[in-house]
């Protein structure tokens, strides 16, 4: 949990909420916090993700860092305190953003041969950049917004009015490689732009721009491996100008969520199909949140992918489970099984010429 992406506050309140649900009978929970900096620390005091409070932060002692020890599958040491010594069987990475959202622990791990819950290299790294993602949308014929990518090596930012000849009067900007709304605006002139820009580039040196496209928000979850399900669909009414980072994860009432959402079973399934092909499209395993938009005239578009979608007490991917009948401890443990699935079928292969 923690990170050093721009969602390591969201990343601790994901975790209380798993902590909490978790069945504690079953499993030997570990607490690892990754910090702003990147150093791993064992958390020995559970006690802050089990109150009522969420933690909005974690102080951390350099006596209790530690590290993965390679070639020892699972093994963890500590690097100032030699007492800490330990293995872990599966890691459940819940680390929303860059540098847990992206690959890049989903590499780690696969180093150091652990199972983890989630999509993997592959589909953790194309679900996390949006341009990546909505050119693989295009190549497997799943609808999406109109979009436009501008990279920060560009010497002469164009004009709004420009932007607005190829993607409509109202547009989103969006870094590229980031999610939780983080750094996201939406834009209706060109002083908006301008700063939207500046700000989005804050957190990426790639930049999304996407048309505003009038309808209904919708997210469908999607669970497994080779054989992945769509859940219940839930639709999302922002209270705001839009679903933002406040909405999702401070203000309870920034947004309503209608969990199922009042949709003919035609409209539904319409979704869930495209929940599972864009799931599949981008390689993904484990599990997925695939947020579309509902045009009036049925018509469903993409919008993206999370790969680890927020799993707090008020986030949507556990909640649309649950509406589906799966219980928050029960999804835990089909995650679970899902990363050891995946483990002992990767590790069956091959990895020599003898």
């Amino acid at each position: 949990m923690g990170g050093r992406s721009a969602e390591h506050e969201v990343s601790l309140r994901s975790a209380a909420s798993i902590v909490k649900a978790v069945n504690k009978e079953k499993y030997e929970l570990i607490l690892i916090g990754i910090d702003k900096q990147g150093r791993w620390f064992l958390i020995a005091d559970q006690s802050p993700f089990l109150g009522e409070k969420i933690p909005e932060s974690i102080a951390y002692s350099d006596q209790d860092a530690i590290v993965f020890v390679p070639g020892e599958r699972g093994k963890v040491e500590g690097l100032a305190n030699k007492n800490i010594s330990f293995r872990v069987d599966v890691v459940f990475p819940v680390l929303h953003g860059t540098f847990g959202e992206d690959g890049t622990i989903q590499g780690l791990l696969k180093l150091a041969d652990v199972p983890f819950v989630g999509a993997g290299v592959l589909g953790s790294a194309v679900g996390m950049d949006k341009d990546v993602m909505k050119r693989l949308f295009q190549h497997a014929g799943i609808n999406t917004a109109k979009f436009a990518v501008m990279e920060k090596t560009v010497s002469e930012m164009p004009k709004f009015e420009e932007v607005k000849k190829e993607l409509g009067d109202i547009v989103f900007v969006k870094p590229a490689n980031l999610g939780s709304s983080v750094g996201v605006s939406k834009v209706r002139t060109e002083e908006e732009f301008q700063l939207a820009v500046k700000d989005a580039f804050r957190y990426d040196n790639k930049v999304l721009l996407e048309e505003c496209v009038a309808g209904k928000e919708v997210e469908c979850s999607v669970l497994g491996n080779e054989l992945p399900e769509a859940s219940t669909v839930g639709e999302v009414i922002p209270q705001e100008d839009f679903y933002s980072y406040n909405a999702k994860y401070i203000d309870e009432k920034g947004a309503v969520l209608k969990v199922p959402a009042e949709l003919g079973p035609e409209v539904v399934k319409a979704v869930q199909e495209a929940a599972i092909r864009t799931y599949k499209a981008l390689c993904c395993e484990g599990m997925g949140r695939v947020d579309c938009f509902l045009k009036d005239n049925g018509d469903v578009l993409v919008n993206e992918i999370n790969t680890i979608p927020g799993f707090t007490s008020i986030s949507m991917y556990p909640k649309l489970w649950e509406e589906a009948g799966l219980k928050y401890p029960d999804l835990i443990d089909k995650l679970i099984e899902l990363a050891r699935e995946r483990h002992e079928k990767e590790s069956s292969l091959k990895r020599d010429f003898s």
